[in-house]
């Protein structure tokens, strides 16, 4: 990935969350301007999972922590991989220090954790924050687009349909293999 393409990312991002400060986060504002593909993840071992990489593709991204009482939610969302992925679902981990800091490790000891433990071969980004001030612009966006369904606890997830906007948000209640889940997840892909 050229540097003058990561800069470009970078650059929108930025341009995005100030847009979400000026106009207060209001989705009427930015009516359909603003699509997933606006924004990119760290990954603990260099680099960057951009979302724009990914355009044409669902991707459920989950806010996950290694020590919480839902990690075995890593396994079911290791089957919608496992079962969705040859058909273009990609399932991002977010890991999140939000709720209770139970995800206590950093860098690639969190995705060694979720592969070790749970079987994780989908790809685990950085930490980050997924609420308040401090949240990656991914999610400050989708605090925008769904206000009423942000994460309330490790484990919420959200659902990018194929054409970038925010399909549908799930808390952490729901569990992976959920037919709600599966259903919109199955309505993003192609027929086999």
């Amino acid at each position: 990935m050229s540097s003058s393409f990561t800069g470009a990312v970078q650059r929108r991002q930025i341009l995005t969350l100030l847009g979400l400060s000026l106009v207060g986060g209001s989705r009427a504002a930015l009516a359909g301007e603003v699509k997933a593909g606006a924004f990119a993840f760290d990954k603990p071992e260099g680099g960057r999972l951009a979302l724009a990489d990914l355009a044409g593709k669902p991707i459920l991204v989950v806010n996950t922590a290694t020590a919480c009482g839902y990690a075995g939610q890593f396994v079911g969302l290791q089957g919608l991989w496992t079962r969705f992925g040859n058909r273009g679902l990609t399932v991002i981990a977010v890991p999140s220090p939000d709720f209770g800091n139970q995800e206590p490790l950093d860098g690639v000891a969190i995705a060694e954790a979720a592969r070790s433990n749970f079987g994780v071969t989908f790809p685990v980004v950085s930490k980050v924050h997924v609420k308040g001030p401090a949240a990656h612009p991914f999610y400050r966006w989708a605090a925008a687009e769904k206000p009423g369904a942000t994460p309330g606890w490790n484990f919420h997830k959200y659902l990018v349909a194929r054409d970038g906007n925010l399909l549908a948000a799930f808390p952490h209640t729901v569990d992976p293999a959920d037919p709600r889940i599966i259903t919109a997840i199955a309505s993003q892909l192609p027929e086999t």
